[in-house]
């Protein structure tokens, strides 16, 4: 039996809910609880492994009228804490202040206790007390190439975060809409690493920095090896980033928002395809999960218990995830406020709720 915690962020509070059995929900019952922070929007949520205990939730909380924060629990939500400071605050002579955190992301097994938060205005933080309190990483905020940054549709962003599981020093983050960066020694710098990506909407289609990246995800058995969905065009990386490849042909459109990798099988990954920038909606209107079992030499539609009708909604870049039970749990949320799950890797699906409100973001894991 396996016990699996979700964490299912909205834009009116966070859900969270736990099953003891099957990943996915196959056999047994989920059991919700939540709103907690009702009426704040959650873009983003972390969940921190602490050796010999449950592990710690991080959430970022965003409240109309007290604005955003970072909060903790290490009681699986029972209570949740908030720093007396704000967690994450950009120093004053940098003349900018928080809008939102986007991503905090656990460095991993070789840094514990580290966790990098991605913000509005685009930025990295770092933590060293389990998100208690974040430091900017400056040379990234004074990059050269941050005066001809501009903003994505959802604003300007660091939304998603990778640490090398070999070597903490090397980082990769994805920046709305600035592109791909990465350091190999801890921060102290970083370099663009766009080539072969797409811009469609630039002069140069090709350019050094200016792509609107959508997500990025680690292979599980090569860590060199990523995945990317970007505004139009599905990409894979050998090289950690260096250069990247288009993959997306045998998909019905490469517009879409969020990429995942199997926790544990090279060479699978899943995306969810629009229409199109323009009509972002499921592509032909289908709400179809696609996986790849070959590194993006071919995709298949994994539909089954996934409704038939004609549906309308959108999976935003973070609202996809897997735990890494066996068979790998799959998890995806929508605009719909829709809630799916597959115990079987993606070869069949349950609806585990509707009517919430928006789904921004969703994470899973096997506890104990």
């Amino acid at each position: 039996m396996t016990d699996v915690l979700l964490a299912v962020g909205t834009r009116k509070g966070l859900f969270l809910a736990r099953r003891r059995g099957s990943a996915g929900g196959k056999s047994g019952a989920w059991e919700f609880d939540g709103p907690h922070f009702n009426a704040q929007a959650v873009y983003s949520v972390g969940i921190a492994p602490r050796p010999g205990g449950t592990p710690r939730l991080l959430v970022g909380g965003d409240s109309s009228h007290w604005g955003p924060s970072v909060f903790h629990s290490d009681d699986l939500g029972a209570t949740w804490q908030e720093p007396k400071r704000p967690a994450v605050r950009f120093p004053e002579d940098t003349g900018a202040s928080l809008e939102r955190v986007w991503q905090l992301q656990p460095a991993g097994p070789g840094e514990p206790g580290v966790v990098y938060a991605g913000t509005e205005p685009a930025a990295l933080f770092r933590s060293e007390d389990g998100g208690e309190t974040f430091e900017l990483v400056r040379p990234l905020w004074e990059h050269p190439t941050r005066g001809r940054w501009a903003p994505g549709g959802g604003g300007e962003a660091v939304h998603t975060v990778l640490a090398d599981p070999r070597d903490p020093r090397a980082v990769t983050v994805a920046v709305s809409a600035a592109g791909v960066f990465r350091t190999l020694d801890g921060g102290a710098s970083w370099v663009p690493s766009n080539t072969g990506i797409s811009a469609v909407f630039m002069p140069d289609p090709y350019p050094e920095f200016g792509q609107c990246v959508h997500k990025i995800a680690r292979d599980a058995a090569d860590p060199d090896r990523l995945y990317l969905q970007n505004h139009w065009g599905v990409y894979r990386s050998d090289d950690a980033g260096a250069r990247w490849t288009s993959i997306g042909d045998s998909l019905p459109s490469d517009f879409g928002f969020p990429v995942v990798a199997h926790p544990r099988r090279g060479g699978v990954a899943y995306v969810f395809p629009l229409n199109a920038d323009a009509d972002r909606v499921p592509a032909g209107r289908r709400c179809r999960v696609f996986r790849t079992e070959d590194a993006g030499g071919s995709w298949q539609p994994l539909g089954t218990g996934l409704p038939e009708a004609a549906h309308y909604g959108p999976v935003l870049r973070d609202a996809m995830w897997t735990d890494d039970a066996d068979p790998a749990g799959i998890y995806f949320g929508n605009r719909n406020g829709e809630l799916f799950a597959s115990a079987d890797e993606g070869e069949s699906w349950r609806q585990l709720a509707s009517h919430l409100p928006d789904v921004l973001c969703v994470r899973a894991a096997v506890m104990g």
